[in-house]
């Protein structure tokens, strides 16, 4: 799968996948999860039982033979399926010694051993290298030639978690700081794009899973320097900005001080100081966790109570990540383990994955999802960025609603007996124009059926008292989901003290004695 999130990427690179019939899923992640227009560029040999026994070797061949000449590839990557391993046929060789026009690249992927993010940096990597063999090194110089630095942006690629619109927020990102994108890359790229990824003055590695590997290999080899820190949050944004101009060499303090973002004042706003000190647990792949952790004690209020991933490639930052925070990673690829952990930690926020969403829902905890793997819902039609200044916005959002909603079920929960929320409650908390089934019955009666207006003089003793004005008027400034409780509770004070007109301080002497 990680081979085939590098293909799919691309624009003329194909992949030929040594697999048995029915292993052909990657095509419903990529169209009816990720709603790409059109399939990956993937053939697979598709061997049956039957060919167990015969030359599976000729039908790779049949297969690579049959691939380049329908589509015509600028590369042609050849790897085996976990189960095309067993048969030992090396497709990879085969295709190699066939004479093809374009460049073989051989996919040594041990898919038994291996996970998905593996796959595909080891992969874009060996795309890279492979192209890039005996290119000469450069040494660009943007004052000498009279332009501004160059960057590519390495490692944004299909099935990943909102790369679209990453790659333009840090585009933009990168302009506002005088910095040009000279290519992205594996999305949105031809094999002839990498070739020209040596013009740039740096790169910057947008997701490490996939590229760290081959920006390290790019500094070795083409004396290119990286920027490492990925920009999700505000302050990451502006470390990212910083680092930038560290590494070509300009000021970018104008473009820091321009950043607009509405994550600060929000977090800081009536809204959401109530939500300060939440109990977060965090699980992902670990650029987006380490990024969250950070959002989520720096930026929102939030307490870590939990921080993991699945990518073990990275469990040294993780650690040192949770270690910041007082906490032990959680580092596993067995969801089952990730849900004892939410359900011992008891977190009032979960941030995490497609699979953490439903372990929330079933423990009945808000929950955002904050990285791959995911479903459709996070591939959005709408603009909806995780990096850069509008990434925070986007992400202040996705984490607050879930905290908002949540506390909303709870409060409509805790107040279900009262009258306003009652399935027979006369009267309604949305005014005169929205009546419940009850008052509705009460003004169809008969006129001649109808309880008469009662007067003072008309009070008993065992009467409920009746309401002043300015007294009525001071009840409605009581939230609606708490007013129906106040108002029994004043009416039962009234009344066990034999009032029979409740006034504003019969109200407030209601609520300092109920309030003791």
């Amino acid at each position: 799968m990680g081979a085939i999130r590098i293909a799919a990427s691309m624009q003329g690179v194909h992949c030929v996948l040594h697999a048995p019939q029915g292993d052909s899923y990657a095509d419903l992640l990529f169209t009816m999860i990720a709603r790409s227009a059109k399939r990956p560029p993937v053939t697979y040999t598709s061997f049956q039982a039957r060919d167990m026994g015969a030359d599976t070797a000729e039908l790779v061949q049949r297969r690579l033979r049959e691939a380049v000449e329908r589509f015509q590839p600028r590369a042609l990557l050849v790897g085996e399926a976990c189960t095309g391993e067993l048969l030992q046929d090396q497709p990879a060789a085969l295709a190699q010694g066939m004479g093809f026009d374009c460049p073989v690249i051989p996919l040594e992927l041990p898919a038994f051993t291996r996970k998905e993010h593996w796959g595909a940096s080891e992969t874009f990597h060996q795309l890279v290298r492979s192209l890039l063999r005996g290119q000469p090194v450069r040494a660009p110089d943007p004052i000498a030639e009279g332009r501004r630095p160059r960057a590519n942006l390495l490692g944004a690629t299909a099935l990943g978690f909102r790369c679209r619109d990453d790659i333009a927020e840090v585009t933009k990102l990168l302009d506002s700081a005088g910095v040009d994108v000279n290519l992205s890359a594996p999305a949105g790229a031809t094999p002839e794009d990498l070739l020209r990824i040596p013009e740039a003055d740096f790169n910057v590695c947008l997701y490490p899973e996939i590229a760290q590997s081959t920006c390290a290999w790019l500094e070795r080899m083409f004396k290119q320097p990286w920027v490492k820190t990925v920009p999700i949050g505000v302050g990451a944004t502006r470390d990212f900005l910083l680092e930038v101009g560290q590494v070509a060499g300009i000021d970018t303090s104008t473009a820091i001080a321009a950043g607009r973002t509405r994550l600060p004042w929000f977090s800081r706003s009536v809204d959401s100081t109530y939500l300060t000190g939440k109990r977060v647990f965090i699980f992902g792949d670990a650029s987006h966790a380490i990024a969250a952790a950070r959002i989520a004690t720096e930026e929102l209020g939030f307490e870590v109570v939990g921080l993991g991933s699945y990518s073990r490639e990275f469990a040294r930052e993780l650690r040192a990540a949770a270690e910041r925070y007082g906490i032990e990673a959680l580092i596993t690829d067995d969801y089952l383990e990730v849900e004892s952990a939410v359900l011992a930690l008891a977190p009032e926020l979960v941030l995490g994955t497609q699979m953490e969403r439903h372990i929330a829902k079933r423990a009945g905890i808000p929950c955002a999802v904050i990285s791959a793997p995911v479903h459709v819902q996070d591939f959005p039609a709408r603009y909806a960025p995780q990096m850069g200044f509008e990434g925070a916005n986007v992400i202040f959002d996705t984490w607050v609603h879930p905290l908002m909603m949540g506390l909303e079920e709870h409060l409509i929960t805790m107040f279900r007996e009262d009258e306003e929320f009652h399935d027979e409650a006369v009267a309604s908390h949305l005014g005169s124009g929205s009546v419940s089934a009850a008052s509705a019955d009460v003004a169809a009666r008969p006129a001649a059926t109808a309880e008469p207006t009662r007067s003072a003089d008309d009070i008993g003793a065992d009467a409920a008292p009746l309401w002043e004005p300015e007294a009525e008027l001071e009840l409605k400034k009581i939230p609606f989901f708490v007013r129906g409780k106040a108002r029994r509770n004043t009416e039962r004070f009234a009344a066990e003290r034999g009032v029979a007109r409740i006034t504003v301080e019969t109200l407030y002497d209601a609520k300092a004695y109920f309030g003791r």
